[in-house]
């Protein structure tokens, strides 16, 4: 029998159109986000299904619109009565993969996303930070040049570790562009500016996280049914207390979703399904082991096709 981890992506993977598919098709999604607009009081669903693609963008709405159209993809999925052994999300998709533990209702994620992501925009000015993927850096070596920079001044941390080869770096629009002007000092190759609206996953992000911590005190979390990987830690989270408290950090730590996946392979994992709009993570975790089996579910279509894969 096949190991599953179900694997959420983050911001970025957003599209006009997502989810409407299997809203149309599936009863029990079409409650998901139906849901959502009433938990936040305004039409989400039209955002997610019309546009305009700039405002989907914007990352307090981008991040309740993708928990959604992950989670009604997921209400597909589980009529298919597939029970995975992990969960796991990259950044934002992690609050998807709570929700799939059952840590977190729909209804309470979506309001803290929506909140985190208003938290994360208003932390730090806008052109004042700046993020950028590097590809071809060790992490070592790329984490010892930002050290360096960051000693000159000019704040630059690591921020994603996806895969072999590609790690994102954020802080500063200067700590930044330093980095990305030094590279080849790390055995990088190239480093390319990402659009994102602030310097996420950095230390930049404390007043955020703050935030985060008392809006998350309201909510109730339950203990987790599956093992959630924690972006954090790259380990299950053993608690409601210990998530809590995690999803505080993650806001201004490195998103190891590299260790994540080694980690759940390392378990037995063979087989990750990614639940959500695109396929980013299935291309990270293809560099990180070609040999495990990867499936999206991203389309109505993919949930039709799903038998024949599982």
């Amino acid at each position: 029998m096949n190991k599953i981890a179900f694997v959420f992506p983050g911001q970025g993977a957003q599209s006009v159109g997502m989810a409407k598919d299997v809203y149309d098709a599936i009863p029990a999604s079409k409650a998901i986000v139906d849901s959502a607009d009433q938990e936040l009081g305004w039409s989400l669903s039209s955002l997610m299904f019309n546009g305009p693609e700039e405002q989907l963008k914007q990352t307090a709405n981008t991040q309740p619109a993708l928990l959604t159209a992950s989670i009604a993809y997921l209400e597909g999925l589980r009529e298919h009565g597939i029970v995975p052994h992990y969960v796991a999300g990259h950044s934002l998709g992690e609050y998807s993969a709570l929700v799939a533990a059952g840590v977190m209702t729909l209804q309470d994620a979506v309001k803290v996303v929506r909140a985190r992501g208003e938290y994360m925009e208003a932390a730090v000015p806008g052109g004042q930070g700046a993020m950028a993927a590097v590809l071809g850096a060790e992490r070592e070596g790329l984490s010892s040049l930002c050290s360096s920079i960051t000693a000159e001044g000019f704040s630059v941390e690591l921020a994603n570790v996806n895969c072999p080869g590609q790690i994102v770096i954020s802080g500063t629009a200067e700590g930044v562009a330093a980095a990305s002007a030094r590279i080849k000092e790390a055995g990088a190759k190239r480093a390319i500016p990402l659009e994102v609206s602030g310097p996420f996953h950095s230390s930049m992000m404390k007043e955020a996280s703050e935030r985060l911590a008392g809006k998350l005190a309201d909510i109730t979390l339950a203990e987790p049914e599956i093992p959630v990987v924690a972006n954090v830690t790259a380990r299950p989270a053993d608690s409601a207390s210990q998530i809590r408290s995690l999803l505080v950090e993650q806001v201004y730590s490195p998103v190891l979703w590299h260790d994540s996946v080694e980690w759940m392979i390392s378990q037995g994992v063979d087989t990750f399904i990614e639940i959500g709009p695109g396929n980013v993570l299935s291309g990270l975790i293809k560099k990180i082991d070609k040999n495990v089996k990867l499936i999206n579910i991203n389309s109505l279509a993919s949930l039709q096709e799903l038998e024949a894969k599982v």
